[in-house]
């Protein structure tokens, strides 16, 4: 339907008030229809806040939005700091462990924001916490507030971790 949705509203040229439009929109435009109306980095911003579980996870056009993401921020290698993660939004879901291992915290408040992880993600996921080395601190010293800025990451937790929480 989106897919159709966005076929309609094109039709004469992309619309100067895209931003209008649902975020979910978005998910099937590139960026380069988007750059009349804006930066790359705007498009990708409003893209991390779709829903981007209505491409399939392992979809080729999902991929590629992460790819053109990165393209776009100018994300070299695996690191992702705290601005880019925040503009990537939802997208950091696709980001492999790599990523998360390299990018430390940086990801943290976003990924507690997906609905599933790979085994990769959830490994370095917990390596991250495990470190101590977050915004967040070492889970020994972490509150109720801070759980609940992990909430969507308390699945991923084993047991080491949960050990160390403060009841």
């Amino acid at each position: 339907q989106l897919s159709c949705l966005v076929k309609m509203v094109t039709l004469h040229g992309i619309p100067k008030d895209l931003d209008s439009y649902p975020k979910d929109l978005l998910l099937f435009l590139s960026p380069s229809d988007y750059a009349a109306t804006g930066s790359c980095v705007q498009y990708f911003a409003d893209v991390g806040k779709a829903n981007l579980d209505v491409l399939q996870r392992d979809s080729s056009q999902r991929k590629q939005l992460l790819l053109e993401a990165l393209a776009c921020l100018k994300i070299p290698g695996t690191q992702v700091n705290e601005e880019n993660a925040e503009i990537l939004g939802r997208l950091v879901c696709d980001l492999g462990g790599e990523y998360i291992r390299s990018s430390g915290g940086n990801l943290l408040k976003q990924l507690s924001q997906c609905g599933s992880f790979l085994p990769d993600q959830e490994e370095a996921i917990r390596s991250v916490i495990s470190s101590g080395n977050t915004t967040f601190g070492p889970p020994v010293t972490w509150s109720a507030f801070t759980l609940d800025e992990l909430s969507g990451l308390i699945p991923v937790f084993d047991h080491s971790i949960l050990q160390k929480i403060p009841k």
